[in-house]
Parts: structure tokens; sequence; C-alpha cells
């Protein structure tokens, strides 16, 4: 049986699931869903096509479902479909999808920390961690079991990799690679997240792979074609298989390391240029 304030205002064409608590003073319009045994508390608003799954825990002042921050927003608008399991703390914002179709969409056992934003069209996976003050623009992607620090702003369009860490305040302009850490006060690559590799069960024979698989990225100077070729190469199974795969889906180029080759043509934050082009940038590595 659900437990619901007295003060609470909930739409007769919400759906509420069974064995939740809402707390004083929230709002849930029509058409929202809440899973089973998610607890609501004080002053959450859940706006019109939000979808909760079972076991979320929304804490004061969230607002779930907010219309798209974006100038020339007109609407219909789409929706935010959120799993099941996920922390969601105060005064963190979920917006819409931009347009009908769209679709604003969180995975299971994620944790948002106080006044994260999660704008338009973003898509996180499962397991991950967005710490406070975060701020998600419109259409980004967060793999799995990533960690973002505090005062992270992360720019539209780009994707954070599975078991990557970005640091504090970094500012992410650019596609962040699988399992490598993104120094804050830099906004680079420093390495990989061997701390968070470790924790997370991987072999030490796993994180030997991408560690080899880290140097042919970032150390050894090649093109952009010929890193592409290396990866398939040497690291086609494996956990360092990612790799070629994340790197295959950019369209923004890739944050670059702190510490840059000598030897290096082609710096990552580039797009993937033609051997053409890869050949007329040799001359300025």
């Amino acid at each position: 049986m659900s437990q619901i304030h007295s003060t609470a205002v909930i739409s007769n064409d919400a759906t509420i699931g069974s064995g939740v608590r809402i707390g004083p003073f929230c709002v849930i319009e029509g058409g929202a869903e809440v899973g089973d045994g998610c607890r609501i508390a004080a002053y959450v608003a859940i706006r019109e096509g939000t979808s909760l799954g079972a076991g979320n825990v929304i804490h004061e002042h969230a607002v779930l479902g907010g219309d798209p921050q974006y100038v020339n927003a007109k609407g219909p608008f789409g929706k935010v479909v959120i799993g099941a399991g996920n922390v969601i703390r105060e005064a963190a914002t979920v917006h819409r999808g931009l347009k009908a179709d769209h679709v604003t969409r969180i995975g299971d056992g994620n944790y948002l920390m106080a006044g994260a934003h999660l704008g338009h069209d973003c898509v996180v996976g499962d397991h991950n961690i967005i710490a406070n003050n975060t701020l998600l623009a419109g259409h980004v992607t967060v793999h799995s079991h990533a960690y973002i620090s505090a005062a992270v702003a992360v720019h539209q369009f780009c994707r954070i990799g599975s078991y990557a860490m970005v640091g504090g305040q970094s500012h992410v302009n650019k596609d962040v690679p699988p399992f490598v850490t993104l120094d804050g006060l830099t906004s680079r690559v420093v390495g990989l997240n061997q701390i968070g590799l470790k924790r997370k069960g991987f072999r030490p024979e796993e994180i030997a792979q991408l560690k080899a698989a880290y140097r042919v990225i970032y150390r050894r100077g090649l093109t952009w074609s010929e890193v592409l070729a290396e990866l398939a190469a040497e690291f086609s199974s494996g956990p360092a298989a990612a790799f070629r795969a994340f790197f295959e889906g950019g369209q923004r180029g890739f944050m670059p390391e702190r510490r840059t080759p000598r030897a290096a043509s082609v710096k990552l934050p580039h797009e993937p240029t033609s051997d053409d082009q890869a050949e007329s940038l040799r001359k300025v590595g």
C-alpha cells in the first residue's frame, strides 16, 4: 500500500505503483508514472511524460520532466524515462526530449548528486555517479560505470565512455574515451582510471591490456588511421576492444592527453582525418 502525504498534488491521470511513499507538497502531473517502491521526498515535481521504474529514491526539490531549456522550443516535447534503483538527490533536474518522439533516458542504479542537471535528449547508462552541480547539455551520452565529479560542464552532443573518471570542474567539449581519467585542472587525459577499474573488479591482465592500448592511442605518435588500424589488429577482443568501437562512433573529436609525445603527428582532439589530411598535419607534430 502506498503512503501519500495529504498535501501532495497528484493528477488522477498519473500512475502510482504499489508501496510508493510520496512526501509533502509534491506535484505529480497527469501522464507521469511512478514505479513500485519508489520514495519521493518533499517538494518534488514529476512532470507530464516522465516514467520512473521501481525502487527509485528522489530527494527534495528535484524536478523530473521539465521542458527543454532551448530558446526556440515549441513542443510538443518528448519524454523522460528513468529505470530502476536510481538515487536522485536534492534539486537535481532532468529535462524532457526536445521533440515529441525524443526521450531523455536514465538507466538503472545511477546516483545523481545535488544540483546535477541532465539536459534534453541525454542518455545515461547504468551505475554512473554524477556529482554535485554537474551540467550535461542536450544530447550528451554517458555510457555505464562512469564517475563524473562535481561542477563538471559537458558540451552538447559529447559522449563519456564507460569506466571513465572525469575530474572536478572539467570542461568537456569533446568525447572522453572509456577507461581514462580526465584531470579537472587541465581538462586533459592523464592516464587510465586504474583505481576505478580495480574497484570494478578488472583483473590485472585486463588492466595490462588497457595500458597497452592506451600507449597505442596516446604515446606512439600514430596518425588517426594508424591508431584505428593498430587497435583493430592488436585488441580485437577483451576490454580494450571498446576503445576502437568508441572512437569509430565519434563526431566531435576526443579529449587530448595532458602529456603529448614529440613524435605525435595528429593530436587526438582533432576530428578523424583522411590519410592526405593526416600527411599534411604530420609536419605540425
